[in-house]
C-alpha cells in the first residue's frame, strides 16, 4: 500500500512538473495565436478535469456538465462588466455554479432518483439553460449593464486583470498562464481531495454503494459534494473559455460541449485525472483541425472518433498505456502474477 501510494504522489507530482515547464517554455517558443490556442486547451483540460472527477471516481455520469461551464462563463461576463473587477468576477463564476449544483444535486440526490435519470436531469438542464439564454435577444434583457444579447451573445467581455488595477488588462500571454496555473491547481487539488479520507469514501460508495451505507456513510452527502466541487471546477473552465474568446454566447450550453467532455474522458480513461486532461487537449485540437476543413462535419467526426474508441479502446490510452509500460518494464510480474492466482482468488484484492 504504502508503494501503491508513493508511486501515486511521484505520478501527481511529475504531472505537475511538466504543466510547470510548459507553463513557462510554451510562450518563449510558440508565436502569439499559438499561445492562444493553447489557453483554450487549457481551459478544456480543467473541464475534463470536473467530468473526469464527477463521472470517473463519484460514478455520476452528467450529461450536462455544459450547464455548469456556461454558468461560470456568464457568471463571470455579467459580473466583470458590473463590477469592474474581474478577479471578484473570477470566484463568482466558481460559486454560482457550485450554488446551483447543490440545489439541483440536493433533489437529486436526496431524492433517490436513480443514476440513468440523474444524466437525464442534467442534460435537460443545459437544454433549458440554451433555450432560455438564446431567447434574451431583446435589449430588455439585461443584469445591470450586460445586455445577455440572446443568440448574439455577451461581446467585449473584460479580460482578466490584477486586483485594484481594472485598466491595467492582462495580455495573452498573462491569461495563459492563469489559465495554465488554474490548471495546475485544480489538478493537485483533487489529488489531495482523492487521498482523503473523502476522497476514498467516495471511491468506495462508487465501487459498492449498499456496503458503503450499511458501514455507516451516507452516499447522497459525499455524491453531493461531489458533485458540487465538479460544477465549481465547471464553472472556472468557463471563466477561462470567456477570457479566452471576450465572448460568450448561448453555444457554451449546446448538447456539443456536454458530449466532448464525455467524450474526452472516455478518450483518456475513466478513473484517472491525466487521462480526461489529454483527453480534452486531444478532441480540441481535432476540433480545431476539423474546423479548418470542409470535408467531413465537426460533429460526425466526434462521433466517429468516439465509436472507434469505445470498439478498440474501451478502457481509454492512459490505462492501456499504464498496463503496457508495466508489462514491459516488469515482465517478472506477469509470471509471478500467474503462479499466485490461487492464492490471490482466496483473498481479497486491496486497491
Amino acid at each position: 500500500m504504502k508503494s501503491l501510494r508513493s508511486s501515486t504522489f511521484s505520478g501527481g507530482t511529475l504531472v505537475v512538473v511538466v504543466c510547470l515547464v510548459v507553463m513557462f517554455a510554451l510562450p518563449r517558443t510558440i508565436s502569439a495565436f499559438g499561445v492562444m490556442q493553447a489557453t483554450l486547451f487549457a481551459g478544456m483540460a480543467i473541464y475534463g478535469l470536473s467530468q473526469g472527477f464527477v463521472w470517473g471516481y463519484a460514478g455520476i455520469l452528467s450529461f450536462g456538465q455544459a450547464a455548469f461551464l456556461g454558468i461560470g462563463a456568464y457568471t463571470y461576463a455579467i459580473a466583470a462588466i458590473n463590477l469592474g473587477d474581474t478577479t471578484l468576477a473570477a470566484a463568482l463564476s466558481i460559486i454560482a455554479p457550485m450554488l446551483f449544483a447543490a440545489l439541483l444535486g440536493y433533489f437529486m440526490f436526496y431524492g433517490r432518483i436513480s443514476d440513468a435519470y440523474i444524466g437525464v436531469i442534467t442534460l435537460t438542464v443545459s437544454v433549458i439553460l440554451f433555450e432560455l439564454m438564446n431567447s434574451t435577444s431583446g435589449s430588455q434583457y439585461h443584469i445591470g449593464d450586460a445586455v445577455l444579447g440572446g443568440f448574439n451573445g455577451i461581446p467585449a467581455i473584460p479580460v482578466f486583470a490584477p486586483p485594484g488595477k481594472p485598466d491595467e488588462p492582462l495580455d495573452q500571454i498573462g491569461v495563459w498562464y492563469i489559465a495554465m496555473g488554474a490548471l495546475i491547481v485544480v489538478y493537485a487539488l483533487l489529488k489531495w481531495i482523492l487521498a482523503s479520507r473523502f476522497g476514498r469514501v467516495v471511491v468506495a460508495i462508487r465501487e459498492n454503494e449498499t456496503r458503503a451505507m450499511l458501514i455507516g456513510y451516507d452516499p447522497r452527502m459525499y455524491k453531493l459534494l461531489s458533485f458540487v466541487v465538479g460544477a465549481g471546477i465547471a464553472g472556472a473552465a468557463g471563466c477561462i473559455f470567456a477570457n479566452w474568446g471576450g465572448f460568450i454566447s448561448p453555444t457554451v450550453f449546446a448538447l456539443t460541449m456536454s458530449a466532448q467532455v464525455i467524450i474526452s474522458v472516455l478518450i483518456g480513461g475513466l478513473g484517472t485525472l491525466i487521462g480526461p486532461i489529454l483527453g480534452a487537449v486531444a478532441i480540441q485540437y481535432l476540433i480545431n483541425i476539423a474546423g479548418t476543413q470542409h470535408v467531413i462535419d465537426p460533429s460526425l467526426g466526434l462521433g466517429i472518433v468516439l465509436v472507434a474508441f469505445v470498439l478498440l479502446v474501451p478502457q481509454g490510452v492512459v490505462p492501456v498505456a499504464r498496463a503496457l509500460l508495466l508489462r514491459v518494464t516488469s515482465p517478472s510480474r506477469g509470471n509471478a502474477a500467474s503462479s499466485s492466482t490461487s492464492s490471490s482468488a482466496a483473498k481479497p484484492e486491496s486497491r
